[in-house]
């Protein structure tokens, strides 16, 4: 029989969220560490993002980890690279009160033991446009250790992002794995779904925090809460 393996999606699938709310939350409490240090609020926000479209486009010949502070030189100087302890600082510490823009849903927790009980390696998806301490944070919020996935992707660990097919492709190379033995769980019409089916991978859409941004027709999607998900998975073969 062959191994099947199962992907999850992180913010808005395992841990709950409104992606508007927390992104807002997130830069706040960002900006409040950095301002003091000479970083202009409007602005910082602004390169952030620049760096995220970065790691969004990379190809795969460097890591996400290194575009993004690639794009932050080019923008800011070489002085930047200075203050990365002050980032790393942010994600160890205030970036913890970025929990209180979350949910918890005691299913997921459920859900990820079921598909590791029943012999599936369980790898978290999530795109990689965060350093590992603040997806290993995200992971607790969501009432998980990182210890419970076979892998989990960050922005040091990988060069590509959703929803770049070859995000996927790089997890199964990374695993050995076929992609019509996996399944992807996740809630965003676009990168959990289109991305993964582009790369021959099952599908699963979680609606409880759905993003459909392009109101795209979801019915040919395998869909619902946690309970339906637990029941699919369960039936997959």
């Amino acid at each position: 029989m062959k191994q099947k393996t199962v992907l999850f999606d992180l913010d808005g699938t395992l841990l709950p969220m409104d992606q508007d709310a927390f992104t807002k939350g997130y830069f706040a409490l960002l900006v409040q560490k950095l301002a003091p240090h000479g970083y202009d609020p409007a602005a910082l926000v602004d390169n952030i993002w620049a760096g995220t479209a970065v790691m969004v486009a990379n190809d795969g010949t460097r890591t996400n980890e290194e575009a993004f502070w690639s794009k932050l030189v080019h923008i800011y100087g070489e002085k930047v690279r200075q203050d990365i302890p002050l980032f790393d600082a942010f994600y160890r510490e205030e970036f913890q009160q970025a929990k209180a823009f979350c949910g918890q849903n005691p299913k997921a927790r459920e859900v990820v033991t079921a598909c590791k009980k029943a012999g599936y390696p369980v790898v978290l998806a999530t795109n990689p446009i965060f350093p590992a301490v603040a997806t290993e944070s995200r992971i607790r919020w969501a009432g998980l250790e990182p210890e419970d996935f076979a892998w989990y992707t960050t922005y040091e660990n990988i060069g590509y992002s959703k929803p770049n097919p070859a995000y996927y492709q790089h997890i199964l190379t990374r695993l050995g794995a076929q992609a019509e033995d996996c399944l992807m769980v996740g809630n965003d019409v676009d990168e959990d779904m289109g991305a993964a089916q582009q790369a021959g991978l099952s599908v699963f859409l979680l609606t409880d925090c759905l993003i459909n941004r392009e109101g795209k027709d979801i019915t040919p999607y395998p869909q619902g809460d946690f309970d339906a998900l637990m029941g699919f998975v369960q039936s997959w073969a």
